[in-house]
């Protein structure tokens, strides 16, 4: 980028851009505080005590409200510091339910007919990357919440069923509910309005209560020593404004020895006061050390125990509490600071300035998505990308876990010789976390998950690229990354293995880096290509265990997508040789390949490193095409397909010839150089040549990269154009991998075919599903039997553009197959991601298929443009399943969107990946 168009570009900031800016330079902390609490603490594996692991039942919802967490906090709507000392949230009341709506609800994995599920209708609308406003919806029903009907219904459908939901018991019907709306506006970086408005849509007026809940994290019963922070009530603040008017409100001063002192500021209210304690009375039937506990502000409103609260006004968690009654269509709103600025300083805190102040924050929001979304995408699609960040930005967690702590506390230290053992997360106690993380659903994952996070980083590199590669490198540091390499899958099971896409995206964050910022982030891929070679190594030693260049790895994500449980001893002996994992090495291999080689230019050290991944992708390439004759290659030439090997004790091998995700995963092995890259390494280039003149065999099955493509391109891919053509005529067949939708994971011609493996008397079965799996393969929540997924859609997304980069518009080929359709890859790739879109646009009637045949979200004006970024996607009809906020992977929408929507093929063509990038800078 020159100075010209730099200059161009700084001119096209918004006062967004400057707050990140001054966050970047580290000024101003506009990300202290932001949207960081879990949505679920109760049955989390850091919350579990239990001998056996059952993290579900050791602490549940019901518990949940008297119980004080040990990690983590949650909340509706929630905010807190980064560190999560204090926290804001907000609890309800409508008179009728039995338990005061402090969190949100759902059914456990074994509870549900297809796994954990929350079971609550909630929205995020709006965000900014620095949080400088945010906006969230919550639906709550203005009778009895169902919570019994809910569990009881589910447990009696089978998995050939459909899930029970909140709407189908009718609790909506006559629109008898509030949208409950929370809004956060920063003034300064410490200073936060919050603005609850509370909607009635019901047909006669309905008696609310809301009460904004400030407390503090429980440090203090797990650290010896530790001094209690408090709150308490400050006598109500009278003081003249510039209008000789008085000014009424009350203030809850909350001092903690390391946050310092804030203050929230409320219109005058019954201040409720207690502690954040266990009652241990209610769940262990110990009687309680203090008379102020945890689920007093419950039992206050709903068990009419007025003695339960403090009346000293004082404790670790408050609230004012607000009884209104909200006519028939009307709406109320309070209005709330929560401020480091003291009542002295201040003459109104909750009044001139108010109204004001956020409006200006939603049109600065508006500035700042007018200069990220591409003019090009329409109000339709627009809507879908807000929310789509909107979601990404929520979903940030502080995650709180000291791994030798939580095994202390099991009486399992890891330095003792009378250790008891614990159900997971044995050998990893060397980790200690404690950071904000964007999580795949702050619900059904309150946890990171280090292969979702590679993807989070593609949406988030659009709105705040500091905090995408922040993500990237918090799973490499030492307090994450495990000493032999590994890098930690999921707080149920750090040892599980996730797919290797961490350098991946790490490419990808380098690149839009260079592009954007106009020079090379050196010190950062150093570090990231360090870390990433032992997990490199971690995954050559251990999961090639015959030292072939044929990898294993377990599920790799794919659930019960394949014949057997690959999370377990496979039931013929033996040993499974994975295409998908095999593939996914390749990948890997790629992506350390072009790290060295941008390195390299910096430091000749690289271009041996390079030379070595080099070589590693060929023979890895070279195994897995030809890794045997007959069924012991994985490429299977009569279906034009990847599959699966079975080795058997006795040394034979048959494919497992399901046509899934497993065998579409080697296209996505694909890397295309321009031929300026190896301009000044000459070693590097002239070693590849020798390498490539003594081991010819390596090219045999792939395209020789030494034959120039379009513009000069050179290919490094698993397939030669054979292979290539025979895989899309599969994808693209709408009667196998093509949905209207999208890619399917599994092949629908398993619905008329399905695969049968016997082992004994023993059927094993596969056949495809397009929604939920009705086996309970690893663990019970399964789900990949046919499903739209839209991590592999990107990656095979991008595996077409990188195919067109060097094949160019004379390669064409039919899409859908058999049409007479001829497609350039490019235009085969904008039609997956058309497709992957029109999940959540309406169409010309004006639905959306992510809905299906859900009226409420379909037709209701106050639901129709409530859009839920669902875990996967109905194969046939689009609708969606799963997760409903897991917005992290599937928010990946928006960048395929934007790409497509800013740059034409010929200009993709011509100036390739970098260029696109250049162009969509100049261009906002």
């Amino acid at each position: 980028m020159n100075a010209t168009d730099r200059k161009k570009t700084e001119n096209f900031k918004t006062a967004e851009h400057k707050r990140l800016k001054e966050t970047s330079e580290r000024s101003l902390r506009w990300k202290r505080w932001g949207p960081y609490l879990s949505e679920r603490q109760w049955g989390t594996v850091r919350e579990d005590f239990s001998e056996d692991g059952d993290a579900w039942n050791d602490l549940t919802h019901d518990q949940a409200r008297s119980r004080a967490y040990r990690w983590g906090e949650d909340g509706l709507a929630g905010i807190s510091d980064d560190r999560q000392t204090l926290c804001f949230a907000l609890a309800l009341w409508n008179g009728y339910d039995h338990i005061l709506k402090e969190r949100l609800f759902g059914l456990t994995n074994a509870e549900g007919n297809h796994g954990e599920d929350v079971k609550e209708y909630y929205f995020y609308l709006d965000s900014t990357p620095t949080h400088s406003y945010m906006k969230y919806l919550y639906k709550y029903p203005q009778s009895a919440y169902p919570y019994l009907d809910l569990v009881e219904a589910n447990r009696k459908r089978t998995r050939n069923e459909l899930e029970y939901e909140l709407l189908d018991t009718g609790i909506f019907d006559e629109d008898r509910y509030f949208d409950v709306f929370v809004e956060y506006a920063k003034l300064a970086p410490e200073d936060i309005l919050i603005r609850i408005t509370a909607a009635n849509r019901g047909p006669d007026a309905g008696i609310l209560r809301l009460l904004p809940i400030v407390w503090f994290r429980n440090t203090w019963s797990w650290q010896a020593g530790e001094e209690k922070p408090v709150l308490k009530h400050t006598p109500p603040h009278q003081a003249p404004d510039r209008r000789r008017r008085t000014v009424d409100f009350d203030t809850i001063q909350a001092s903690h020895p390391e946050l310092g002192d804030r203050f929230l500021y409320c219109e005058p209210a019954t201040l409720l006061f207690t502690e954040n304690e266990t009652n241990t009375e209610r769940l262990f039937g110990v009687p309680n050390q203090i008379p102020y506990v945890k689920d007093a502000f419950h039992r206050y409103l709903i068990q009419a125990e007025t003695d339960a609260v403090n009346p000293a006004m004082e404790g670790t968690k408050a609230a004012p509490h607000y009884p209104v009654e909200v006519p028939s269509g009307g709406e109320m709103i309070l209005r709330l600071r929560l401020s480091d600025q003291r009542p002295q300083e201040l003459t109104d805190p909750i009044g001139s300035e108010f109204d004001a102040v956020f409006a200006d924050r939603v049109k600065e929001a508006d500035a700042f998505y007018d200069a990220v979304i591409s003019p090009n995408i329409k109000d339709n699609g627009r809507q879908v990308m807000r929310q789509a960040f909107a979601g990404m930005l929520w979903t940030k967690q502080t995650y709180y876990y000291d791994v030798t702590g939580w095994l202390k506390e099991r009486g399992a230290d890891p330095y003792s010789a009378h250790r008891r053992p614990v159900p997971r997360n044995d050998h990893w106690f060397h980790m200690v976390n404690e950071d904000v993380i964007s999580m795949p659903d702050k619900w059904e994952y309150p946890w990171y998950a280090a292969w979702d996070l590679a993807f989070h980083v593609l949406p988030l590199s659009m709105v705040d690229p500091d905090f995408a590669r922040e993500q990237l490198d918090l799973m490499l540091r030492e307090h994450y990354l495990h000493p032999n390499g590994q890098i930690p899958a999921y707080e149920w099971n750090f040892s599980d293995v996730n797919p290797p896409v961490h350098a991946w995206a790490t490419v990808f964050n380098y690149e839009l880096s260079l592009i954007r910022h106009g020079q090379a982030d050196v010190r950062f891929l150093k570090h990231a290509f360090q870390k990433l070679l032992l997990n490199f190594t971690w995954w050559v030693n251990r999961k090639d265990r015959f030292g072939k260049n044929v990898f294993e790895g377990g599920f790799l994500g794919l659930d019960n997508i394949g014949v057997f449980d690959r999370s377990k001893p496979l039931p013929t002996g033996g040993h499974l040789e994975q295409a998908d994992g095999t593939a996914w090495m390749a990948i890997f291999a790629q992506d350390m390949l072009q790290m060295a080689i941008y390195l390299a230019r910096y430091d000749s050290v690289y271009e041996d490193m390079a030379l070595k991944f080099f070589e590693h992708f060929l023979w890895i390439a070279s195994a897995m095409n030809r890794s045997g004759e007959g069924y012991g290659r994985m490429w299977d030439d009569e279906d034009g397909f990847f599959y699966d090997v079975l080795r058997l004790p006795d040394g034979q091998a048959t494919r497992l010839k399901v046509r899934s995700m497993v065998g579409l995963l080697p296209l996505c092995a694909t890397a295309v150089f321009e031929p300026s890259i190896f301009e000044g390494l000459k070693s590097l280039r002239e070693r590849t040549r020798l390498f490539i003149e003594k081991r010819p065999e390596v090219l045999a099955d792939i395209t020789d990269l030494r034959e120039p493509g379009f513009g000069g391109r050179s290919l490094l891919s698993l397939l030669d154009e054979h292979k290539l053509r025979r895989i899309l005529v599969k994808m693209l067949d709408e009667d196998e991998f093509l949905s209207n939708y999208g890619i399917r994971s599994l092949s629908r011609y398993h619905l008329a075919h399905p695969y049968v493996f016997h082992v004994g008397e023993v059927e094993y079965r596969v056949e495809y599903l397009p929604a939920e799996s009705n086996t309970g393969m690893f663990g019970g929540n399964s789900n990949w039997r046919g499903p739209i997924w839209f991590p592999v859609n990107t990656l095979i997304i991008s595996a077409l553009l990188q195919f067109y980069l060097y094949y160019g518009n004379d390669f064409k080929v039919e899409c859908p197959t058999g049409s007479g359709r001829l497609m350039t890859l490019y235009e085969v790739a904008e039609e997956i991601t058309r497709r992957l879109s029109s999940i959540f646009l309406r169409d010309d009637t004006g639905r959306r298929p992510i809905y299906g045949g859900t009226h409420k979200f379909q037709d209701d004006p106050h639901w129709r443009d409530l859009i839920l970024f669902y875990e996967y996607f109905h194969g046939d009809n689009g609708a969606g399943l799963g997760a409903s906020h897991q917005t992290g992977w599937t928010g990946v929408v928006a960048t395929l969107m934007d790409i497509f929507a800013t740059v034409a093929p010929d200009q993709f063509l011509s100036g390739g990946v970098k260029d696109y990038f250049q162009r969509a800078e100049d261009e906002r």
